[in-house]
């Protein structure tokens, strides 16, 4: 897992131990609260007015007490759609609609992968390529989680790059969270879902539905937790409704519901319900993290198998990785905590090494080229707690850097520690 996604963890589940304030690991001892470093760095989500509250719900257990849902079986969210919609989304599973979502003709396809705010490593590389004249009109963007915020700017070009740059270089964990137990997580993220609101904006959705309609394809991946499987939502296709004067209101709020979900760590952030209607019933399918599937989207598992004979669609694959693949090695205090944190960080990682492996496959199989960037190894900024944005522009400044290099992709996966590198020069080309 990405340092970010440790600090998340390690934030929801101190609050749920700690009676104190929440103190997150640094330089020993933890001396860090996060109201130290949300008053440390001001910004409008700090000030910003909370919607009006909910009248308060007996409590249970110490627990706000949450509305039951409307019960619905296997069958009727197999056949949900959203109403009106039914382009909006597929399973993440299903050949058949994937390769119907597909555009028609080949082109180059841009990866972007979960890392919270780690995504600051992205869209230095995005504004980067921009400033080399390396920046292409990706065919097919996909995202998850931080990937997928970031996605609808890359998507709609370099014209977004002041605003993929703001977004990830002048926020702090007030934009993100409040910390607070809200009955189904740690924090509360309303927060995230203003900023989202703010950033997507009625102007860069008709940018991407434009995009949509020459023949290019945004895929945003969340996760449906009732059914366990991952979700493709056509954000182009999402945006073209929004366009429409009958239904753009709803389709808008879809498209920003959907950010919201693909972003929202389970039992840290709140889950994300979004309605739908299956088999004559309406009712609510609940979503979280698009990274709980994986931690980037390239194409149903069935198809990216080694022995699989499909052929994918792309001139080029270009993967953003915004983490970092080596080790960091540190000693672990014996508190829940830091065990969760650094075991579920090991796990994650491990997931991004494998998948990268399957894609550099499924690459040299389809034979296109594979591009891979990732957070330099040698990159260290000190960081004062979630969302440090003086940790962020230094790490946005490294992703600058190497997407205005020579070289600011590598043509094959990083190698693990003390493998031999079969590609010293990085090779990859934008």
């Amino acid at each position: 897992m990405t340092p970010s996604a440790r600090w998340i963890i390690f934030t929801c589940t101190a609050a749920a131990l700690l009676t104190g304030p929440i103190f997150f690991p640094g330089s020993s001892p933890y001396a860090v609260a996060t109201a130290q470093a949300q008053s440390a760095h001001p910004s409008p989500g700090a000030n910003a007015k909370r919607p009006p509250a909910a009248p308060a719900a007996p409590a249970a257990a110490g627990q706000p007490k949450l509305p039951p849902r409307t019960p619905f079986s296997a069958a009727d969210d197999a056949a949900a759609a959203i109403p009106g919609m039914p382009d909006a989304r597929f399973w993440a599973d299903s050949v058949a609609d994937y390769t119907k979502a597909l555009p028609s003709q080949p082109g180059p396809w841009l990866i972007l992968s979960t890392g919270g705010e780690d995504g600051a490593f992205g869209a230095g590389l995005l504004n980067g390529l921009s400033a080399a004249g390396k920046r292409l009109d990706y065919s097919v963007v996909t995202g998850v989680s931080t990937g997928a915020l970031m996605a609808p700017f890359a998507f709609a070009g370099a014209k977004y790059d002041a605003a993929l740059k703001a977004a990830y270089t002048q926020i702090t964990a007030a934009d993100i969270f409040e910390v607070g137990s809200t009955g189904d997580s740690f924090v509360d993220s309303w927060p995230l879902k203003d900023l989202i609101a703010k950033e997507i904006t009625p102007a860069l959705v008709t940018d991407i539905a434009t995009a949509y309609k020459s023949g290019r394809r945004l895929f945003v991946v969340t996760t449906d937790l009732d059914a366990e499987r991952s979700v493709v939502w056509n954000m182009g296709a999402i945006a073209v409704h929004a366009s429409d004067k009958t239904g753009g209101d709803s389709a808008l709020n879809l498209f920003r519901t959907v950010l919201l979900a693909s972003g929202s760590i389970p039992g840290a952030f709140p889950p994300v319900l979004i309605d739908v209607e299956g088999n004559g019933k309406h009712f609510q399918e609940m979503h979280v993290d698009g990274g709980v599937g994986g931690q980037f989207f390239l194409a149903p598992p069935a198809l990216t198998a080694s022995d699989n004979g499909y052929k994918i669609p792309a001139t080029q694959l270009y993967i953003v990785v915004n983490a970092g693949l080596q080790p960091d090695f540190a000693v672990v205090e014996p508190s829940t905590p830091l065990i969760l944190a650094q075991t579920v960080g090991t796990a994650v990682m491990v997931d991004l090494r494998l998948m990268l492996d399957r894609a550099f496959v499924a690459a040299k199989n389809s034979g296109i080229g594979f591009n891979v960037a990732t957070i330099p190894a040698g990159f260290s900024a000190p960081r004062r707690g979630p969302f440090d944005p003086d940790y962020m522009k230094a790490l946005f400044n490294a992703g600058f850097d190497q997407g205005n290099g020579e070289n600011p992709f590598a043509s094959a996966p990083p190698p693990y520690q003390n493998q031999p590198t079969t590609d010293p020069s990085g090779g990859g080309k934008p």
